[in-house]
């Protein structure tokens, strides 16, 4: 007899950010009746991605939504590194802007690090500046990267157990998977999980996936992981996006995640869907930090 959980509840990410942003447009108001501005956020845009340009405009419509102001500079993808590097030099001294991002990828001749580290961290809501980051692993104030703090709002919003929980993350990089575990290791609630990071080299990685009671894939693989992967009652949460050829769908694609969703979803307690899980809380985690950074 299968002991398959046969009932499963999303974790929803659009409704989860919308109860967020409402009370984000009430603080956002109180700072700009305060100061007499609205926070101020700026994004630069280099080159022509697409999907790098459909995920700035939606965070120029967040903006919108809760009332922020929002400057979108977009520049060809000859721009030169030096040419980036000065505005990131006029933006870190301007007092009118609380904080910006630099949309990434880049084109490849700007070297991405030297970019990272030339925005002030007081300014930097990406969370990616390596003194955030420090502050990040030491739990002291600082800026979060976004995804990883929008699913740890996600489990907050919903009410998931975490704590004394088996998590594993699936994917190391210093967007997700590293700061991932970092947050959900840590002290707090939701988090006091005992973490495991896996990624392309780990060893026999389905069967460490299986004892996961927390699975966070963001592995970048379409439909990566398969319902034998994973125990009964689990919760998982999708970071993955991918557009997959469908000839059925009027736009010609479908969107999934790292999780084969239909196959896995009966086996869990919690699943996020994609697309509608985690993608709204990343742009309602980068609107947190620009109240916050407004806020000073």
């Amino acid at each position: 007899m299968s002991s398959e959980v046969t009932t499963y509840q999303l974790l929803d990410g659009k409704a989860a950010s919308k109860a967020i942003r409402d009370r984000i447009a009430t603080e956002a108001a109180e700072v700009t009746a305060h100061r007499g501005r609205p926070p101020h956020l700026a994004a630069v845009l280099v080159g022509d991605d697409g999907a790098s340009r459909t995920y700035v405009n939606s965070k120029v419509k967040a903006c919108a939504a809760v009332g922020f102001r929002s400057t979108l500079i977009e520049e060809s993808a000859d721009l030169t590194e030096e040419e980036l590097l000065g505005m990131i030099d006029r933006m870190n001294r301007d007092p009118e802007l609380d904080g910006f991002i630099v949309q990434l990828p880049l084109p490849k001749h700007i070297d991405e690090e030297k970019v990272t580290l030339a925005i002030d961290p007081r300014k930097d809501v990406d969370g990616f500046h390596p003194e955030n980051i420090g502050r990040m692993v030491l739990g002291l104030p600082g800026y979060l990267p976004a995804t990883p703090a929008g699913i740890v709002e996600l489990l907050r919003h919903y009410g998931v157990e975490t704590s004394g929980k088996h998590c594993v993350v699936v994917g190391r990089s210093h967007i997700v998977g590293t700061p991932m575990s970092i947050l959900m290791s840590r002290n707090s609630e939701p988090g006091n999980c005992t973490v495991t990071i896996t990624h392309s080299r780990t060893r026999d990685l389905s069967s460490i996936v299986r004892q996961a009671d927390i699975l966070i894939p963001a592995i970048g693989k379409p439909e990566f992981i398969t319902a034998d992967m994973v125990k009964d009652g689990a919760v998982v949460v999708d970071v993955g996006i991918h557009r997959m050829p469908d000839a059925s769908r009027k736009s010609g694609f479908r969107l999934v995640g790292d999780v084969k969703f239909d196959e896995v979803a009966p086996k869990c307690s919690w699943i996020s869907p994609v697309p509608g899980g985690v993608g709204p809380m990343t742009i309602t985690s980068l609107l947190l930090n620009t109240l916050k950074a407004a806020k000073g």
